[in-house]
């Protein structure tokens, strides 16, 4: 035992250190695992409930698939065939409407990548008016193309770089595609105007454009100041009343207001018009006191000296010439009867937006308080008049004049879903009449000038040297995109369609694009405007390389919120989960 002992002493220190090695590592795991919630990697940094996604097949993909879910939405949509979505919103209101930056605004587009095409819809509605389908559908077709090279083999950078440079080309070469460029003369011709605007209405109102081109036309001509780049697209108003048909629709010089006077007077010529913001009524303190009334005497004098300081103040505004009243708050039973005393027509426009446009239609200023207004304060307008359209009594303001500030189109329709998709079908006009102020040059369309940049780009594509040329030839190949579109969605056969498009364009004739009514390939005459084309194109390539360059996901546990919540026998704790919808789902999960 001896000699075994001294023999083995080494071997026994090694096993002991060992031991103490092992005991020292499994607490150091422990605590790792208390410090990091049990989880090493990326979740272990991570708060506890994140979750972490990276990589083509679970990032990349993804949000690919997510944004081509949204472009085939509303891809059936798109040009004068397009189909029309019935959305109805969490407010339970109902949308029937082929309007995609209407689509993707009520949809309420919960997955990060997809908002980046609503983002990019958004942005193209507010800075040109029209071609929001063409954003969307654009950018679901490059990340289409994108997902096949990516399963090809070719790296996110290589691609990216290969958009980037086919959308330089696209750009240069859009600029020799102009085949029209009118003078600014258009912009003060009516009927000029209307034929510049009508393929845009075509796409919204199919087999109406050629009555809502013509009313735009006038109403923006009506509104269009000396300098056409000042021209304002909210002074072409429009107003909804709900009967007769949409071929019903006028338009009215100056402002109409959908509501009628308040007193008796409903007609005055060479109005003097004030505006205020405060209720017309008898004025009170700002702070609070007690009167003291010993005598009925007292009570009579009270009452007769409030009336008589109303009074005052309403004779005083009438003598500045003012004959037409508008208060944006209530008016008072009394005041009413010193207006009608002083033979003053009065209108209440409770909505703010009415009121601005009033005041810059007649040039008054929004008075702040209940006194006589200064000469510089008062508006003027040639007539104002009552009027009833259909079975709705509306005020309007006319300015006898054909440069009128304002313009108000009264659209008509059968139903308010009918009006409301006729309103946005207007604004898009005027949003591209607005363009034309500042570029008025003109594409082919029907799309023809996307298939000449599809052509062009992959011709270029092949003389690229690199890898870069895939995804420039794929660029070209998702411009294809549109008239294989309006081809199907008017049923016809999308590749005999794009091949006889390929064809005539070859020969020379570059304008021939997509006869809808004849099914078949011809020159119609139809011209986009080139601003439209050049902003969709920036648009929607920015929003596929976004949604290409993200490698990682990473989202946070959602936030919650703990209340308790007394009860007559007690408490009960309430878990509020804190979501974008903006109900607020409540559980009980404690009841002691």
């Amino acid at each position: 035992n001896r000699l075994w002992g001294s023999a083995t002493a080494p071997l026994r220190s090694v096993l002991i250190s060992t031991e103490t090695r092992r005991a020292q590592q499994h607490q150091r795991g422990i605590m790792a695992r208390s410090l990091t919630g049990g989880s090493f990697g990326v979740q272990g940094m991570l708060k506890e409930g994140t979750k972490h996604m990276s990589g083509l097949e679970e990032a990349t993909f993804k949000n690919i698939d997510a944004a081509k879910q949204l472009s085939s939405c509303v891809r059936t949509s798109l040009g004068p065939n397009g189909m029309n979505k019935m959305v109805i919103n969490h407010l339970d209101k109902l949308f029937i409407t082929s309007d995609s930056a209407t689509i993707v605004n009520e949809l309420e587009v919960q997955h990060p990548a997809a908002k980046l095409l609503v983002m990019a819809s958004k942005m193209q509605e507010s800075e040109v008016g029209d071609g929001t389908n063409f954003v969307v559908v654009l950018a679901g077709e490059l990340l289409i193309q994108a997902e096949e090279l990516l399963k090809n083999g070719l790296h996110i950078s290589e691609v990216i770089g290969g958009y980037n440079t086919a959308l330089a080309k696209a750009l240069e070469v859009l600029e020799t595609l102009v085949t029209h460029s009118a003078s600014m003369s258009v912009l003060k011709s009516p009927t000029e105007l209307a034929e510049a605007i009508k393929p845009v209405i075509a796409a919204k109102q199919w087999g109406n454009e050629d009555l809502f081109a013509s009313k735009i036309a006038e109403a923006c001509v009506l509104a269009m100041p000396e300098n056409p780049a000042a021209f304002n697209v909210d002074n072409v108003r429009v107003a909804k009343i709900i009967g007769n048909a949409v071929s019903g629709t006028t338009v009215v010089k100056g402002l109409c207001l959908t509501r009628s006077v308040l007193g008796t007077i409903h007609e005055v010529r060479d109005a003097k018009i004030v505006v205020y913001g405060v209720p017309v009524d008898s004025s009170t303190t700002e702070t609070k006191g007690t009167v003291l009334l010993k005598s009925a005497e007292e009570l009579k004098a009270y009452n007769n000296s409030e009336e008589d300081a109303l009074e005052k103040t309403i004779k005083a505004i009438a003598a500045t010439g003012a004959n037409v009243l508008v208060c944006g708050q209530s008016i008072g039973e009394l005041a009413m009867h010193f207006v009608e005393k002083y033979k003053m027509m009065v209108l209440k426009v409770p909505s703010k937006f009415e009121l601005r446009r009033l005041c810059r239609t007649t040039g008054a200023n929004n008075l702040v308080r209940l006194e006589p207004p200064a000469p510089e304060d008062l508006g003027t307008c040639k007539h104002v008049y009552l009027k009833e359209i259909g079975s709705t009594w509306c005020t309007i303001f006319d300015q006898e004049a054909d440069n009128s500030k304002t313009a108000t189109i009264v659209v008509r329709g059968s139903s308010m879903n009918i009006m409301e998709d006729v309103e946005r079908a207007i604004e898009d006009g005027v949003n591209v009449v607005k363009s034309m102020t500042k570029d008025a040059r003109f594409v082919p369309g029907a799309g023809a000038a996307e298939l000449l940049l599809a052509d062009a780009l992959q011709q270029y594509g092949e003389a690229q040297p690199g890898l870069d040329q895939y995804a420039i030839q794929k660029f070209g190949l998702s411009l294809e995109v549109v008239p294989r579109t309006l081809a199907e969605n008017s049923g016809l056969d999308a590749t005999n369609i794009v091949a006889q498009m390929y064809a005539a364009h070859k020969a020379g004739s570059t304008s021939v694009g997509i006869d809808i009514v004849e099914g078949t390939t011809k020159d119609c005459g139809v011209l986009d405007l080139l601003v439209t084309k050049k902003e969709a194109l920036k648009l929607a390539t920015d929003a596929a390389v976004t949604v290409l360059r993200v490698d990682q996901i990473i989202m946070a546990k959602q936030a919650t919120l703990e209340r308790s919540v007394l009860v007559p026998k007690g408490y009960i704790k309430v878990h509020a989960v804190e979501t974008a919808n903006p109900t607020v789902h409540f559980a009980v999960v404690n009841t002691p």
